[in-house]
């Protein structure tokens, strides 16, 4: 008679994925790199907030740089290069999510010695990232008005293994049919403790706010 095992390779892939994301953060910290992994769905914004943080830490006398996550391509890869913002472009593939084992391959391309403030753009969606810490000091999750003002409630669990939040756009509410504080409620339903930070990374409102949440 065999004994039959079950392995659960989801499990097993997740605890590997901490356990790189755990290296990744102490090579960081080591190097003096603050870091945070912004996450959100494809036009939520997330490239422009980074070039806008960027200019904004620059203007501190910071260094930024950045990992740009996507399935393929390099568009916002040279987004920020062109903007003067160094950066690393991965690919995942097939892949919706980056892993911390990607981005210790990215990590490896970067210049440390010449960085104060890393940022990594994960790939656009709201599901697949939740359960993937790539190894930074904090998560934010970016969702834009243009969305609707059911992001929050139908995505809760990128919202509970997140650290800050951050509704983009706010410029467009008095044109759309969007509850704002109907955002906002969702998000305290998740996390009590949590804050929606309104911004636009148009006009810049809200920015200085947000920066000032950041792990510098």
């Amino acid at each position: 008679m065999h004994k039959i095992t079950d392995i659960s390779m989801e499990i097993d892939v997740l605890d590997e994925n901490r356990r790189l994301a755990e290296e990744n953060l102490e090579l960081l910290r080591s190097r003096n790199i603050a870091s945070l992994d912004v996450l959100g769905s494809i036009g939520a914004g997330k490239t422009e907030l980074i070039i806008k943080i960027a200019q904004k830490l620059k203007e501190r006398g910071l260094r930024p740089a950045a990992i740009a996550g996507d399935v393929t391509g390099k568009d916002d890869f040279e987004r920020l290069t062109q903007n003067g913002i160094p950066a690393v472009n991965l690919n995942t593939g097939k892949e919706c999510h980056l892993d911390a084992h990607l981005v210790k391959h990215g990590l490896e391309k970067l210049d440390l010695d010449s960085i104060d403030f890393l940022f990594i753009e994960n790939v656009g969606n709201l599901v697949c990232p939740a359960d993937f810490p790539l190894g930074t000091d904090k998560r934010l999750v970016l969702v834009s008005v243009t969305e609707g003002d059911d992001m929050i409630r139908k995505h809760p669990f990128i919202f509970l293994n997140s650290d800050l939040a951050a509704l983009n756009k706010v410029d467009l509410l008095p044109h759309l049919d969007v509850d704002d504080e109907r955002l906002e409620k969702d998000l305290i339903s998740i996390k009590n403790d949590q804050r929606l930070y309104r911004i636009s990374t148009k006009t810049g409102e809200g920015l200085d706010e947000l920066i000032d949440a950041l792990p510098l």
